[in-house]
């Protein structure tokens, strides 16, 4: 059980070769693969500079992702299944749980605009035990974080519409989330419109590298 005093991040990731499906309009499956693997390098730098984390854990069954996250210092829980979002993020916080850690922040390998400043800025407003804190996604709908203490506290329930039954699962609880909203989890590419939001925003992120490395850079 020791190293897992604090709060920890839990990141699920698919499997890479087939993600970002509904990006297809958009781009071809090596074009999204390069993307997300640019997108969750983003984010698992962003996790492993950030001052208020005692760790990070990433939950997958991808060997590229592993090797990612390994090459950090970061931890593995491998999947036996490719289950989905909210089955690893669940593993992940039971995970946590089980080994006394203080909280988990709950963070998708697909936030491309992600600094260590957001992840900090969200811890800093994150409340001892019993407490969750939520970062919606920029049209309110779903949760592009999620931080519990303890890491199990909330049942989780990802997709297109989460941020209010979050919300609603933690009242029911008992415990007022806290709310914080900025551009580093705002913004998630999941479809066209997200890829069109993401060009259109001057950068130098890892998102933004690959996509002038494969010809789509910035429309602004």
């Amino acid at each position: 059980m020791n190293g897992y005093a604090g709060i920890w991040a839990v990141v699920p990731v698919k499997d890479l070769e087939a993600a970002k499906q509904r990006l297809a309009g958009a781009l071809d499956q090596p074009r999204r693969t390069a993307l997300y693997r640019a997108m969750l390098e983003g984010v698992l730098d962003a996790l492993g500079t950030a001052a208020g984390l005692a760790g990070t854990l990433v939950v997958t069954r991808d060997a590229w992702a592993m090797s990612e996250a390994r090459r950090r210092g970061m931890q593995v829980l491998e999947e036996a299944l490719n289950q989905g979002h909210t089955a690893a993020s669940t593993l992940g916080a039971r995970h946590l749980a089980a080994r006394r850690a203080a909280g988990m922040l709950q963070v998708p390998g697909d936030l491309p605009l992600l600094t260590a400043a957001d992840v900090d800025a969200l811890l800093s407003v994150h409340g001892p035990a019993p407490s969750i804190t939520l970062a919606p996604s920029r049209d309110r709908l779903g949760s592009n974080a999620v931080a519990c203490s303890p890491p199990d506290l909330l049942p989780l329930r990802f997709g297109d519409d989460s941020f209010r039954p979050h919300v609603e699962r933690a009242r029911a609880l008992g415990v007022e989330p806290r709310i914080v909203e900025r551009d580093g989890f705002a913004l998630d590419v999941d479809t066209p419109e997200d890829l069109a939001a993401l060009r259109v925003r001057a950068g130098t992120t890892r998102a933004h590298a690959c996509l002038e490395a494969l010809g789509l850079g910035a429309t602004f």
